[in-house]
């Protein structure tokens, strides 16, 4: 299981691209997310799980928000079996 802070930058033209922030460690993980979708009606989130999912090698039901639904500054959790 991997805790991980997201930071996403929605509605992006670099999107979508998740970036390793510098001061990511093993214990706190940390990246920035680039996606060309905008924050409406949860698309960025869906966007969101799909594009970890991919970068993880994982389901898409393997990542989930647990806070920050409504923020820039996301908490999730990746588990990997």
């Amino acid at each position: 299981m991997l805790n991980l802070t997201v930071h996403v930058k929605p509605g992006s033209r670099k999107g979508p691209l998740v970036v390793d922030d510098a001061e990511s460690t093993p214990e706190h993980a940390s990246v920035t997310v680039f996606l060309q979708q905008r924050a409406v009606e949860g698309a960025a989130n869906d966007a969101l799980v799909a594009l970890l999912a991919k970068h993880f090698k994982v389901a898409k039901r393997d990542v989930s928000i647990i806070r920050g639904h409504t923020s820039k500054i996301k908490h999730l959790r990746i588990d990997r079996s």
